[in-house]
């Protein structure tokens, strides 16, 4: 028999269907926003830390049969400067890339991550739900009931105290309840971030930078510290865990994938031309290791790829050969060499790079291979690729990237509804469900005008699509419609929603 879980006493407010309906609505608002970053080289980073904390959060129990058939549990990306990191209902957290670039090492980066996971696991997202509707009530009632008594005092002062008095009790119990909710997910996230093998050391680390920003008043730049305020009860209680922990050993060695990621994060998190110029002269010390040089050289390559400065990229390039034999794995710089010859139109600089990387099924490779046969335009290079994205997207249903290559591969290779339908995908899969709905449209119109080469298989498809996206648009429109209704007075005939 099984002990109930924390986060079970919310089920029935606010059930684990309704928050991953919630969660995928909100999903689908963050896919369309211009700052929601499918980078797959940084994803595939973030990945590598965020499964084996999800692994260890089942192994532990916290995540129970009917919790891991309703939530995707998936880690994305925000490009945003800003050090963050926040839940979302329905599994889904999402992490600003200034938190990758003030991350030291990978334990620090993932001990956020496993505290972001443990708020969703204990289902801290609907007991605040719960919470705030049941403080809602308690200051409704102790309102009335001080009006009732100050009109029997005849009394509008002692009327306007009760109000006041009862508006603050309920907001110190919801305070309460946040901190009672952050020391929680303290304590399960260091379970989880030792199960998963990572260093304690990295949530110490995470916590002094925190505790470093908040001694000096921050700017503006960390709403991690208003989001998750570091109360002196959670700074106590993380040092006692560490004190009672076994004695550690010698402090992690910064690995250089995370110093090639941090570089990353920290080229992508701000486009405009200044910041890239400034990162582009980044030098490192004639006398620097290696992996700091290693560091300086990425970002300086990748800061002129994204300023389409091909030579200076090359440059960076070509004077970090020598690291690479020794120092710097090829399988970190082999992506990006092979990124900026597809920038510079060079096939044969590009095909050389990828034929480094192993066949280990990376996302990163496969899009990547899928861009070089774009630029080739080989038939049977496009064919093998088409093919690959097929399989790919046959089980990663919302890979945008995917389906928008999968499309222009069909299109070069004369799939005009294969390519229409992929068209149509990618737009679902960023939340456009009217773009989605129109791709298919004129998928069918082109099937209906036959001719030779008709895929009949395809034309089937799009149809049973068009019809699931339409029945999806018509729930939306329904939900969209109560929650309008809902938000109106019940005296107001006017038909404007109250204010």
């Amino acid at each position: 028999m099984r002990l109930p879980a924390l986060g079970e006493s919310a089920a029935e407010e606010f059930n684990l269907a309704t928050e991953r309906r919630v969660g995928e609505q909100v999903m689908r608002e963050v896919r369309r926003d211009p700052d929601y970053l499918d980078d797959p080289v940084l994803l595939e980073y973030l990945q590598a830390l965020w499964q084996p904390l999800v692994a260890a959060s089942r192994a532990r129990g916290d995540i129970a049969p009917d919790l891991a058939g309703a939530f995707p549990f998936e880690a994305f990306l925000v490009r945003d400067r800003s050090v963050n990191a926040f839940a979302l209902p329905g599994g889904y957290v999402g992490v600003h890339l200034g938190l990758m670039a003030l991350t030291g090492s990978a334990d620090e980066l993932a001990s956020v991550l496993a505290h972001e996971l443990s708020h969703v696991t204990q289902r801290h997202i609907a007991r605040s739900v719960a919470a705030a509707q049941r403080s809602s009530t308690a200051s409704l009632v102790a309102t009335l009931l001080g009006v009732v008594l100050a009109a029997r005092a005849s009394s509008p002062d002692a009327a306007q105290a009760a109000i006041m008095g009862g508006q603050a009790a309920a907001l110190q119990a919801q305070l309460n309840f946040s901190r009672d909710m952050e020391r929680e997910a303290d304590r399960n996230g260091w379970g989880v971030l030792v199960q998963a093998g990572f260093a304690p050391s990295g949530m110490v680390a995470m916590f002094e930078k925190l505790d470093h920003s908040n001694r000096l008043n921050d700017s503006g730049g960390f709403p991690y510290l208003r989001s998750h305020p570091l109360t002196v009860d959670r700074v106590g209680e993380a040092q006692q865990r560490v004190a009672a922990a076994p004695a550690p050993g010698p402090a992690p060695v910064p690995l250089l994938r995370h110093g090639l990621m941090q570089a990353r994060a920290r080229v992508l998190m701000d486009p405009s031309v200044m910041a890239l110029r400034r990162l582009q002269d980044t030098q490192a010390r004639g006398d620097a290791p290696a992996r700091e040089r290693g560091v300086a050289l990425y970002t300086r390559a990748l800061a002129s790829l994204r300023l389409r400065d091909h030579a200076a990229a090359a440059q960076a390039l070509s004077a970090a050969q020598p690291l690479q034999g020794d120092i710097l794995a090829r399988t970190i710089w082999s992506p990006l060499q092979a990124e900026a010859a597809i920038a510079a139109a060079d096939p044969a600089l590009a095909t050389a790079a990828l034929q480094a990387l192993p066949a280990d099924g990376s996302r990163a490779t496969l899009l990547l291979r899928a861009q070089l046969a774009h630029l080739q335009r080989h038939e049977g290079t496009l064919r093998d690729s088409v093919e690959a994205l097929q399989t790919w997207v046959a089980e990663h249903r919302h890979d945008a990237q995917a389906w928008q290559l999968l499309g222009t591969g069909a299109e070069h290779l004369g799939l005009h509804l294969r390519s229409l339908r992929a068209q149509a995908e990618a737009q679902a899969a960023l939340g456009n469900t009217p773009g989605a709905i129109d791709r298919l449209r004129a998928g069918q119109q082109l099937a209906r005008r036959g001719g030779p080469g008709t895929d009949f298989i395809e034309a089937s498809v799009i149809d049973a699509r068009l019809r699931e996206l339409q029945a999806q648009q018509r729930r939306l429109a329904q939900e969209q419609s109560r929650g309008r209704a809902g938000d109106r007075r019940p005296d107001d005939d006017s038909g404007e929603p109250s204010r």
